[in-house]
């Protein structure tokens, strides 16, 4: 009953719904006209006939006939009064029968029911709104988005305007509220001027007129926009954008950091402050054939191995686990600590041959140039002559042709990233270069979530998700160090110290066997410890950096919320 009102104000309002009204009346008013007319001829042809009957028996047959009920108790005796009964019988069927319940449905009842489903929708905040995200955009990128933030739990809306895709998010569990984004009124409703954040991931032009429609009713809110092309970057911070970001040129730069064929033995692939994050081949090394527990890595370096790579699945360290030949460590520590890990694992041969770039798109140009501000020669392989830049470093011809692999070095290459826009294409050719190199190293980009797996199950390595990329980035800018992606799968999040781990220690916690995941370090004020001592007892005031894959991330909310 709650949605009745809602409704009718929907049908009064709504112009469609007014036509249809004036429709549907004005068909009413004819039917009536009809049923009048047939009543008055038939008070005419009973007198002819010598029969006199009342106004009301006159309506009363005329709605019988025209209904087909036709109860027999009135009848006409001469042949015109039988012809004019064909007439009114042949018009009711057509006008009770046919049209009235057609347009009936079709100027009343159908909008009614769409006004009842588009009173689901949201489409505005409520008034006591405040600190929360508006999203732009309604694709997979904005759709992650969404689900992080349910995650860390921001409240947020996803604003669309089309009711019927605002619908299908609704029934898909998303929150999504209906309205231009390019009408002030918009962001009234939504209460712009008391959000946390607005972040916009339209295309350039409209993310540049949604900026600056923002700023005329929320002068101060932070919006964040994407930019497509590098030319707008300064157009959308013209138009208000307080962040403006590239992430397809981000996703390329944390594929590029990905290259283990770079001649060193660590490479760094993300940092929280003083804190590295580093991936390391055990290949080589004196910790092949040794456990994690008889390594002695923390009493050489001081550090800890908190994940093992096996073919873009990340294990969980155990003090019994077994460092293998093709294992890849991933490993927490200092710069310093860094640094005599190389040295304890000795120096490794530089590879000469040129890593392969499958794509020269934004994401494929982008990784070329973080390789080569590595010193690492690279090819891109590209199908579209119009996005060749030189001959030394882009092979022209498809990614998918043997010869043009060959010609741009696969046999020799140390790795290869695979950087199409196309999720299937992607698969296609990790499916592929796999096949032709077992052994070499393969980093994918993913654009939907549900085929990063598909990816690691093709022989993928490594898998970055664009939309991971952009969801992280918004979350680090409400809480700055919250969340880290290494790759698809395996983050860093910061959390407070939770009220069962006070006074405890890390040894004496459970938390890696009950949650899977590993305290790489503790925030003491602005103080930070890398690889904590397991025998410190946590302070409530205190802050974990915690890393794990995506299941053990899920655990450790549940068991730790808030």
């Amino acid at each position: 009953m709650k949605f009745i009102p809602a409704q009718i104000t929907y049908l009064i309002r709504d112009r469609r719904a007014q036509r249809n009204l004036r429709a549907l009346v004005k068909f009413l008013l004819f039917l009536l006209a009809c049923i009048t007319l047939y009543s008055v001829l038939f008070h005419v042809l009973m007198e002819r006939e010598g029969q006199e009957f009342s106004w009301v028996t006159g309506f009363y047959w005329t709605l019988t006939v025209m209904s087909t009920l036709g109860f027999g108790d009135i009848t006409f005796t001469s042949d015109l009064g039988r012809m004019f009964s064909l007439v009114v019988l042949l018009s009711g069927v057509v006008f009770l029968l046919v049209m009235l319940p057609f347009t009936f449905i079709q100027f009343f009842y159908a909008p009614f029911l769409e006004a009842q489903t588009k009173s689901r929708v949201r489409r505005d905040m409520p008034e006591t709104a405040s600190g929360h995200l508006i999203i732009v955009g309604s694709d997979p990128v904005a759709l992650n988005l969404a689900v992080r933030l349910d995650q860390f739990h921001y409240d947020h809306c996803i604003l669309v305007q089309d009711v019927h895709h605002a619908l299908d998010l609704l029934d898909q569990g998303y929150k999504p509220v209906v309205g231009p984004s390019d009408d002030p009124e918009t962001y009234q409703r939504l209460r712009a001027d008391h959000a946390a954040m607005v972040v916009l991931l339209n295309d350039d032009m409209k993310n540049t007129n949604a900026a600056f429609t923002i700023r005329e009713v929320a002068p101060k809110v932070p919006i964040v926009a994407n930019a497509d092309s590098e030319e707008s970057v300064d157009i959308l911070e013209m138009a208000g954008a307080s962040h403006v970001f590239q992430f397809m040129r981000m996703l390329g730069e944390m594929l590029a950091r990905r290259n283990l064929g770079a001649g060193t033995r660590s490479n760094v692939i993300g940092s929280v402050h003083e804190l590295l994050l580093a991936e390391a081949p055990a290949q080589g090394t004196p910790l092949v054939g040794r456990t994690i527990r008889d390594c002695g890595l923390r009493d050489i370096a001081g550090m800890n191995i908190v994940g093992l790579w096996d073919r873009g699945r990340i294990e969980a360290p155990r003090p019994e686990t077994v460092i293998g030949q093709g294992s890849i460590l991933v490993l927490a520590g200092t710069r310093a600590q860094l640094d005599a890990f190389d040295a304890f694992a000795g120096p490794t041969s530089a590879v000469s041959a040129p890593v392969l770039v499958l794509g020269g798109g934004r994401v494929g140009r982008a990784t070329a140039q973080t390789l080569a501000a590595q010193g690492v020669d690279y090819r891109i392989v590209e199908k579209n002559p119009k996005l060749i830049r030189d001959r030394k470093h882009y092979v022209h011809g498809s990614a998918s042709d043997l010869d043009t692999l060959e010609a741009a070095g696969i046999n020799k290459a140390s790795s290869v990233f695979v950087t199409t826009h196309n999720d299937d294409l992607n698969i296609y050719l990790t499916i592929y270069c796999r096949r032709l190199r077992p052994d070499i190293q393969i980093v994918s980009r993913a654009t939907l979530d549900r085929n990063i797996s598909v990816l690691h199950k093709a022989g993928a390595d490594l898998v970055m998700s664009y939309a991971t990329i952009t969801a992280n980035t918004v979350i680090n800018l409400l809480s700055p160090g919250k969340v880290l992606t290494l790759t698809e799968g395996l983050n860093i999040f910061r959390v407070k110290v939770h009220s069962s781990l006070a006074g405890t220690t890390l040894m004496d916690s459970g938390l890696r066997q009950g949650t899977g995941c590993s305290v790489i370090a503790v925030a003491h004020g602005d103080e930070l410890e890398v690889n904590p001592d397991p025998t410190r007892p946590l302070d409530a005031a205190d802050s974990l950096y915690v890393i794990g894959d995506a299941a053990a991330e899920r655990r450790f909310m549940e068991k730790y919320p808030g």
